[in-house]
């Protein structure tokens, strides 16, 4: 019975969100407010983090997930959302560039995958039979090159906006997602 009554509440107050077209919703658990996310991207994201649960590709499920929590929160933090969507694609994909460098890092994963291509497949190849790693190398490239804070140098460095870390955190799980099921894999 008080699960009825706490739930009428939040339908009401959902409903008037919705209605309002409000760029917040109820949180799925009921908790509070979090900031309206397509579904699809949702979906997405949720069938990422399933396949990421694997062994081999680390934390690359949890990383994924505080990337979007970060990213999609009520009071988004673009900057944590950047640096978790890095951490899941050097999780996910570390046991195929790098297995044997512990300290490997999307930096180093580039210049393996640039150095040592005939290593490695990709399920979607394309008509030269290298377009498809060439797409994998530039995703991760402009991953890596579009943090902005992460390195001081002689010029102020700036926070990535939420604009740019909702495309990061995308293009993460993009990557994730090849990783974990093999569509990037060894040969």
């Amino acid at each position: 019975m008080a699960f009825t009554m706490q739930r009428q509440p939040l339908e009401r107050l959902q409903r008037l969100l919705d209605d309002g077209r409000s760029v917040y919703t109820v949180r799925p658990d009921g908790r509070g407010l979090v900031r309206r996310v397509d579904a699809t991207v949702t979906a997405l994201v949720n069938t990422v983090v399933r396949a990421a649960e694997q062994p081999d590709r680390g934390s690359a499920s949890t990383h994924l997930r505080r990337a979007y929590d970060a990213a999609y929160a009520l009071h988004p933090d673009p900057t944590r959302a950047y640096s978790e969507a890095i951490k899941a694609v050097e999780a996910a994909a570390h046991a195929t560039l790098e297995p044997s460098n512990p300290k490997a890092t999307l930096g180093s994963m580039l210049r393996t995958l640039r150095d040592h291509s005939s290593r490695l497949v990709v399920t979607l190849a394309g008509k030269n039979g290298t377009e498809g790693l060439q797409t994998v190398e530039s995703m991760m490239s402009l991953l890596w090159t579009g943090q902005t804070s992460r390195h001081g140098n002689l010029q102020a460095t700036r926070d990535e906006t939420a604009d740019e870390v909702n495309m990061a955190v995308l293009l993460a799980a993009s990557l994730v997602h090849w990783f974990s099921t093999g569509a990037v894999r060894r040969r």
